[in-house]
């Protein structure tokens, strides 16, 4: 009998969150939130759905996985990459770990889902699909034309186009043509499926993984062999040219916490004071007053201020790049 998998990926740095997001501490693990850290709530969102975890993580920021799921008592898998390839072969791997007919639910591990039965509803209809060898990908209901996430047009259940990330008209036109989800870079389908697509498109990612998997220590998979694998996207490498996709179109509340602007708006949400014009103040109780500002946000941290409006965070990125670039401190 199948089991169902969650497969929960916890690479990236969350550069556009910097100063909270760093390399050594990546906004996943932040507690920032009532309910734990992203992670924290990722696990506990999916463990009355799933029989059984697997984290695929990396020699930076296992441990801190591990923490939470020694603290929550949750017994999982812990896959450790040598070094980041990008979600095609971290995917692989969970599904070399897993029997070809397990239903892998794979999400990230940064993001905030407000409606638990909505939620259960897509995973369910999901692994349906999937079960009829389908590899399925959830769409999300767009709130506004957002110019920071990638998009999936669809017809019924059929994918017509992945887009990327649009720019502002783009973006309005998808709105308005109604027939465009955000992608939300989570998945599910059976581990012999998506191993087989892999396998037919890009045969090296899945040769090389393997090679990699097979010589792997403890979990813990050898770096000269991991950089002998091309670093791909799923999407690249599956989701954009196998025949076999299909969308579940959701209707529960999603954030990938991916900028300033989506965790304000979470932030207000769940109370956290802002002042009389929408400025918000995070990561520290100083007494902070803004003068002549509107929809600011400033971020504190031990070593680091930013200061922000709302609307330009997306740009924090080009702050992290330039301290990557002279080899900071700052982003460790």
């Amino acid at each position: 009998m199948s089991t169902i998998i969650h497969v929960v990926l916890t690479g990236g740095v969350g550069s556009r969150l910097w100063p909270l997001s760093r390399k050594s501490y990546p906004k996943q693990y932040l507690s920032l939130f009532k309910d734990g850290s992203l992670f924290e709530m990722t696990i506990k969102r999916n463990q009355s759905l799933c029989g059984q975890v697997i984290v695929v993580g990396n020699c930076d920021n296992h441990s801190l996985s591990r923490e939470v799921m020694e603290n929550n008592k949750v017994d999982y898998i812990d896959i450790v990459e040598a070094t980041p390839r990008n979600t095609a072969a971290a995917i692989a791997f969970a599904a070399f770990a897993a029997q070809p007919d397990d239903i892998l639910i794979v999400t990230p591990s940064d993001h905030v889902i407000v409606g638990e039965k909505q939620y259960a509803e897509a995973i369910k209809a999901g692994i349906e699909k999937a079960n009829k060898g389908y590899i399925v990908t959830f769409g999300i209901q767009p709130t506004r034309p957002e110019t920071g996430y990638g998009y999936i047009e669809y017809k019924d259940d059929k994918v017509l186009s992945f887009r990327e990330k649009p720019n502002q008209d783009t973006a309005e036109d998808f709105i308005e043509r109604g027939n465009f989800l955000w992608n939300s870079g989570m998945f599910c389908f059976r581990a012999d499926t998506f191993l087989s697509e892999l396998q037919n498109f890009e045969p090296k990612v899945y040769a090389t993984a393997f090679n990699a998997w097979q010589h792997r220590q403890e979990g813990e998979l050898d770096l000269t062999l991991s950089k002998e694998i091309p670093s791909i996207s799923i999407d690249y490498a599956v989701m954009e040219r196998s025949k076999k996709i299909r969308v579940v179109a959701t209707s529960f509340q999603w954030s990938d916490l991916g900028s300033f602007e989506s965790m304000y708006d979470y932030l207000k949400q769940t109370g956290h004071p802002v002042d009389e014009n929408g400025n918000m103040v995070i990561g520290t109780d100083i007494y902070t007053a803004f003068v002549g500002l509107r929809d600011s946000i400033l971020v504190h941290t031990k070593d680091a201020i930013l200061v922000l409006q709302k609307e330009k965070s997306q740009d924090v990125k080009k702050i992290y790049n330039t301290l990557e670039r002279h080899q900071s401190k700052l982003i460790d």
